[in-house]
């Protein structure tokens, strides 16, 4: 069955795939994609290694998988030939794949895609998805062995760029020459802010227990809600219907606390009665005692 017959040729990724693959259906020197037999939403795809770096010479291969959303959404990106900067069989992290939705543009399309991944492939990977960081001798060794690799769908990949037409190459749109300079401009910037965090890192001076405040801040505790019964004039609005039961609250309420403090009163009194007790029996043991001794 054939892609024409399988699909609905109205949706807008359908229709959108179906004119990348007539743009793309001729392999050139650097890249090369088409969408396997019975499967419009998953490519395989072939590219060169950059040149002047340690993948020069190889032949890459891996898999994209589209979203039924594209070109709304971006695609997922599988490499499949070992290359040492990207991990195979597994979905890579790159600013046009799946794991960045939000940098994707859907002006972009699948020829964008294979030109940013091999703008990304002399990069530091750092810790992204899907990233390795081999050394270039590592990466030399994988380019040559490269040239040998078999995709059991495809072939001998190296074979379908070298066969491919010299000198066809189709030019760069604005929006992928914007892209792909960020990203030589990010490949620049790496080196150097590599080394700058290494030469902080080991920097004998900048020890942690310097990086760390000379004192801790203290910070206040927030002092808990205390809770008061609301007194009668507070909880019940004062109309004209309640204004006399509020007034005889309030009058007993006063009677009351005059109580509570003639009482304290009086027992401040009753606490002073035998100290004042004691002293007139005193004074009266006093005249006794004078008396007693006259009449002697």
């Amino acid at each position: 069955m054939s892609l024409e017959t399988k699909y609905n040729l109205r949706s807008p990724a359908v229709k959108r795939l179906m004119r990348e693959a007539s743009e793309l259906r001729n392999p050139t020197e650097e890249y090369y994609a088409c969408p396997v037999e019975d499967n419009l939403f998953e490519w395989h795809f072939t590219i060169r290694g950059p040149p002047d770096t340690e993948f020069q010479g190889g032949f890459y291969h891996g898999r994209i998988l589209l979203p039924p959303q594209y070109p709304m959404q971006p695609p997922n990106i599988i490499l499949l030939t070992p290359n040492g900067r990207f991990q195979v069989n597994k979905k890579i992290c790159l600013s046009i794949s799946g794991y960045h939705p939000e940098s994707w543009q859907p002006s972009w399309s699948i020829r964008t895609a294979l030109l940013a991944l091999i703008a990304f492939m002399p990069t530091e990977g750092g810790s992204t998805v899907g990233s390795l960081d081999y050394t270039k001798e590592e990466r030399h060794t994988m380019a040559r062995a490269s040239k040998k690799w078999e995709c059991s769908t495809c072939g001998k990949v190296a074979d379908i760029l070298l066969n491919a037409d010299k000198g066809f190459l189709p030019a760069l749109t604005e929006e992928e020459s914007s892209l792909l300079q960020n990203i030589n401009l990010k490949a620049e910037d790496d080196p150097n802010q590599k080394q700058e965090v290494t030469a902080v890192d080991h920097d004998p001076e900048n020890t942690f227990s310097e990086k760390l405040p000379k004192t801790t801040p203290i910070v206040p505790r927030a002092r808990a809600a205390v809770f008061r019964k609301p007194t009668y004039n507070e909880s019940v609005p004062r109309t004209a219907a309640n204004c006399s039961n509020a007034d005889t609250m309030m009058e007993s309420e006063t009677n009351e606390d005059t109580y509570q403090v003639q009482s304290q009163r009086s027992t401040d009194s009753s606490n002073r009665c035998p100290i004042e007790i004691y002293a007139i029996l005193f004074v009266i043991a006093l005249i006794l005692i004078r008396r007693l001794f006259f009449l002697e």
